[in-house]
């Protein structure tokens, strides 16, 4: 949000931790629109608010897009654009493999998988829904966007040093997708 702002973009937010807000406005200070608010409920925003909408690791927490999709569509302008990232389908599928528990996760299935994280010594459990391919697609068409690119990109070059051994036995790891979306 900094980066876009520093580039001239006006730029507005919202999440529904309140924390996560008071995060955002030490890093964005004043020069932003930060607001209290639900991805799944309907958003604090005008129709055709937006030229573009970046939702980055958010989507994947949402058993049903359908609700939230309909209201980012409404808050874009008509040509606007969603930039969506999510979980890439096919790492949560490694990720059971590795712990052994591959009966858990059918590539083709929605499921919901919970893991424990563990930061600066507090542990908490996190819920996320995987979804094949195949479902985010029509989640997106029918929420009125039309697909403009999908990207699996390559291992940031910094993560090569940050993380030699990791990158060396997974170069093209798949983590995350990306996704370009028009409203139409």
């Amino acid at each position: 949000m900094a980066a876009l702002r520093d580039r001239g973009a006006i730029v507005s937010g919202f999440d529904t931790s309140a924390g996560m807000l008071e995060l955002a406005r030490q890093r964005v200070g004043d020069g932003a629109d930060l607001q209290l608010a639900d991805l799944g409920s309907p958003l604090p925003y005008a129709d055709d608010t937006f030229d573009d909408v970046a939702a980055s690791l958010v989507l994947h927490y949402l058993e049903d897009w359908g609700p939230a999709l309909a209201e980012l569509r409404r808050t874009l302008k008509p040509g606007g654009r969603l930039i969506a990232s999510v979980d890439h389908p096919f790492a949560i599928n490694l990720i059971h493999r590795e712990a052994g528990r591959e009966a858990e996760c059918n590539y083709f299935d929605t499921t919901q998988w919970t893991v424990e994280w563990t930061v600066g010594g507090q542990t908490a459990l996190v819920s996320r829904w995987h979804r094949p391919l195949h479902a985010m697609i029509e989640a997106f068409i029918r929420a009125g966007f039309r697909i403009t690119a999908i990207s699996e990109p390559d291992p940031e070059p910094a993560a090569r040093e940050l993380f030699p051994e990791a990158i060396a036995a997974e170069p093209r790891f798949l983590c995350f997708l990306f996704f370009v979306l028009q409203a139409g």
